[in-house]
């Protein structure tokens, strides 16, 4: 695995875990602001409806005495501190503070008061020398301020609240970093080990070991991701052993001709051959091997262009029928020489889109193979007809035929049913492969049956144009 310090994992885990940490902490603080304020707001509301309640025992006139001991005897009861009095000015003698009028209670405030309205105080009080909450309640009489329920509680014990609730919320907090770091890591290795495992197969993809694969284990994104490197993996293992049999059966195949051509040519050169009807002989063999080389070279490259789409094919409308018959007057002296006699059945009227170089190709290819395959006094046929795939060409021969497991390998590169027969007359073994790359350039399809002893049938399938 790649080091830590440079790791997607590492990325991944401290990315996840920074914003879990920076969530935890900007949660921690709305929550102790909120909570501060709920709690704060919640013994405001209830010193206000503690003070009404007291403020209901009065029933107008000048404070009592039985009213002020009521009060005071709750006064000792209740957490809150809590004074009766008549004027503003008597609170400084109820508390341990020099105090007037002037500073707890304000005009603003007497007025506020006077309307009915209880004041509300909130905040470092600097003759008390603490933060404290505190709510006045007036005691009217007629629109006369006779008196004031005076409550109020230290913001001290409500700050000691929240620092306990802060401390657990953090400890919460910080407990929660820890385990969801840990799932983090636990959870991202899991998720990126296939990316390492990836990263080393392709090192050893890259060095050539293309039989590497990576464990699949999950069916999300990475685990398709795997699946298709897998996929890619063994494509290029395929293609490497393809090319590697492309190779040795390109040498195999010049091999063989080279050997002739220099054996041949040594041995004439060295005049070992006396007699001129065996010079001529060997030159004859020369010539063969020669043209049979300049035939590999030939279709290798037109593979070649093939498989790099390179092949540009030029399409014309043109009737296939005489195409085939114009292609076909080439192979009089070959038939004749093996008396191998042609049958034609040709619909004049096939038209069809494609170019006339590359289907006459086709069709040489094709005809090379059954006038080499056909023993003397058989028989070759060419069919042309309309088709629902539009056209139809089927080239029926009474040759040797090919047996049945073989079918589906003909248009492999190099193979051949008769190895060494292919050689003596000449073959490559690419004829068919070139063949069918061809029509399928022509969106066409190729279909080949056989029967051993009793010959071979190729149909040809071509869109038709329709004038």
């Amino acid at each position: 695995m790649t080091e830590f310090s440079d790791s997607l994992f590492k990325k991944l885990w401290l990315t996840v875990t920074t914003t879990i940490l920076v969530t935890v902490l900007y949660s921690f603080l709305l929550s102790y602001i909120f909570y501060e304020k709920l709690y704060v707001d919640i013994v405001e509301e209830s010193l206000i409806e503690e003070g009404y309640r007291l403020a209901g025992d009065y029933t107008g006139g000048p404070l009592t005495d039985e009213l002020k001991d009521r009060v005071q005897w709750y006064n000792e009861k209740s957490e809150s501190e809590v004074f009766l009095v008549s004027n503003p000015k008597e609170l400084s003698a109820c508390l341990p503070y020099a105090i007037d009028y002037e500073t707890l209670i304000g005009k603003e405030e007497r007025d506020q008061l006077l309307k009915g309205e209880p004041v509300i105080k909130s905040g470092f009080e600097e003759r008390f020398g603490r933060k404290i909450l505190a709510v006045a309640i007036p005691l009217l009489d007629n629109s006369r301020l006779e008196g004031i329920v005076y409550l109020y509680v230290p913001l001290a014990k409500i700050s000691e609240l929240t620092v306990d609730f802060s401390f657990l919320w953090l400890a919460g907090g910080v407990a929660f970093i820890i385990i969801a770091a840990f799932l983090g890591f636990k959870m991202l290795h899991k998720l990126t080990r296939p990316l390492a495992a990836m990263k080393e197969a392709a090192e050893k993809v890259s060095e050539g070991d293309y039989s590497v694969r990576v464990g699949i284990q999950s069916k999300d994104e990475i685990g398709q991701l795997a699946k298709a490197f897998n996929h890619m993996s063994e494509s290029i293992q395929k293609e490497d052993e393809k090319k590697r049999e492309f190779l040795a059966d390109v040498s195999h195949e010049l091999r063989t001709p080279l050997s002739y051509i220099k054996g041949y040519s040594e041995a004439l050169e060295a005049d070992m051959i006396k007699e001129p009807s065996e010079q001529k002989k060997y030159l004859k063999l020369i010539n063969r091997e020669s043209g049979r080389m300049v035939k590999l070279v030939s279709d290798l490259l037109d593979l070649s262009r093939l498989d790099a789409d390179e092949y540009q094919l030029v399409k014309t409308p043109f009737p296939l029928a005489q195409l085939i018959e114009d292609f076909i007057a080439k192979y009089g002296p070959a038939l004749n020489e093996k008396k191998i006699s042609l049958k034609l059945d040709l619909d004049p009227e096939v038209i069809i889109n494609g170019d006339e170089g590359r289907v006459e190709q086709i069709f040489q290819n094709i005809i090379d193979n059954s006038i080499c395959y056909t023993e003397s006094g058989g028989t070759i046929s060419i069919k042309l007809s309309q088709h629902s795939y539009g056209t139809m060409v089927e080239i029926r021969d009474t040759g040797i035929g090919i047996p049945e497991e073989d079918i589906s390998k003909l248009t492999d590169r190099f193979y051949r049913v008769n190895k060494a027969r292919s050689r003596s007359d000449g073959g490559t073994g690419l004829g068919l492969a070139i063949v069918d790359k061809l029509v399928k350039l022509h969106d066409g399809k190729m279909e080949i049956s056989s029967e051993p002893g009793k010959g071979t049938t190729i149909k040809l399938y071509f869109p038709s144009v329709h004038i």
